[in-house]
C-alpha cells in the first residue's frame, strides 16, 4: 500500500508555485500518494492565508489519516497559532502513526506539541527540499524514506578537526536523553511561555539561517542565563547559514561563539550536525529518547525504531 503524504502550509506563503509543483511531482515519482491541503497555496500578506486558515490547515492535516504531514515551507506564522492549536488531536494523530515533519518556523509547533503532549515529531525537510533546481539530496531523501517506513535508527556525522579537545574526553556516550531543539530563533522566542518544554538532562540541537554570529551568541546567552543550557547533557550545533560577516567583526565569527559557549558551560558542545537550512540533512526525532555516542571525530545520534 502506498504511503500517503499530506502537504499543508502553516507558515509562510508559497513563493514559487512552479517549485511547489516540482516537489509534489518528485514525491509522486517516489511512489507516494500526495494529498494537498485546500489552502496550501493561499496568500495573505506574507502568510499562507490568515491565522484562521492556517490553523484549520494544521487540524485538517491531523485529521487526514495520512502517514506523513509535511509542511510546504517555513517562514513565519506558527507562533500566532500556538494558543489555538488542538493539541490532543495532534497527539491522537501521532499515536495513530502520523509523522509530522518540518523545520525552521515549524520548531514552534514541535516545541509546543512536546510541551503540551510529549509526542514525538520530526525535524526534517519541507516540500521545498524536494523541489530543488538541481538534484534532490540523496542523503536527505534516504533519511526521509527510512523515516517513512520506520527503518531509521539514527544518524552520524564527522566532527570538525578542531572539535577534538584536550579537556573533554574523545570517547563517551550519553544515553536515554530527550532530543529536542531546532531553530534557535524560535527556541529563544518561546522562552517564558508554556510552549517551550522544560527538558532536563536532554540533548539540545540548534540551527538557524540569516543570523549573524553575534545574534546567535545573544540568543544562546539568553538560554544560558535562563539556566536552560546547563540543564542539558549536550549541546549540538547544526548548520548556521545565510549570514554575512562585517569588516568591524575583526575576526569574530561563528567559531568564536562556539568557543565562548564552551567556556560558559561544563557539558559537551559539538558542532557539524548535518541539519538546518541546507540540502544535506538527516532527520531527527524531536522528543525521542536517544543515545549520543562520540568516538574520536565520529559522532552518532541513535534512537532505534520510532
Amino acid at each position: 500500500m502506498k504511503k500517503r503524504i499530506y502537504i499543508y502550509s502553516p507558515s509562510g506563503a508559497i513563493k514559487n508555485k512552479r517549485n511547489f509543483s516540482k516537489g509534489v511531482k518528485f514525491l509522486t515519482r517516489l511512489g507516494y500518494e500526495i494529498e494537498i491541503d485546500k489552502a496550501a497555496l493561499d496568500i495573505n500578506q506574507r502568510f499562507a492565508g490568515d491565522d484562521e486558515i492556517r490553523l484549520a490547515a494544521i487540524h485538517r492535516a491531523a485529521a487526514s489519516g495520512a502517514d506523513i504531514a509535511l509542511i510546504s515551507r517555513g517562514g513565519y506564522g506558527i507562533s500566532r497559532l500556538l494558543p489555538s492549536i488542538n493539541y490532543p488531536s495532534i497527539a491522537k494523530a501521532i499515536d495513530a502513526g502520523m509523522q509530522f515533519v518540518g523545520l525552521s518556523d515549524f520548531t514552534a509547533f514541535q516545541m509546543a506539541v512536546l510541551a503540551k503532549t510529549g509526542a514525538v515529531t520530526w525535524g526534517g525537510p519541507t516540500l521545498d527540499d524536494f523541489s530543488s533546481e538541481t538534484d534532490v539530496d540523496d542523503i536527505m531523501q534516504s533519511c526521509f524514506e527510512d523515516m517513512v517506513i520506520g527503518q531509521g535508527e539514527g544518524g552520524g556525522w564527522r566532527l570538525p578537526k578542531n572539535e577534538i579537545s584536550t579537556v573533554m574526553p574523545t570517547h563517551y556516550s550519553i544515553e536515554n536523553a530527550i532530543l529536542w531543539g531546532g531553530n534557535l530563533s524560535m527556541l529563544a522566542s518561546l522562552m517564558g511561555t508554556p510552549y517551550l518544554p522544560a527538558i532536563k538532562n536532554g540533548i539540545l540541537f540548534i540551527e538557524d539561517v540569516g543570523e549573524h554570529p553575534y545574534r546567535i551568541e545573544r540568543m544562546l546567552a539568553q538560554l544560558l542565563l535562563a539556566g536552560i543550557l546547563e540543564q542539558q547533557q549536550a549541546i549540538i550545533f547544526g548548520q548556521f547559514t545565510g549570514y554575512k560577516l562585517a569588516p568591524h567583526d575583526k575576526g569574530y565569527k561563528l567559531a568564536t561563539v562556539v568557543t565562548w559557549l564552551k567556556s560558559q558551560i561544563k557539558v559537551p558542545v559539538l558542532t557539524g550536525l548535518p541539519f538546518g537550512h541546507i540540502p544535506t540533512k538527516i532527520l531527527l526525532p524531536v522528543g525521542k529518547s536517544v543515545t549520543l555516542a562520540v568516538e574520536g571525530r565520529d559522532a552518532f545520534l541513535l534512537w532505534g525504531h520510532v
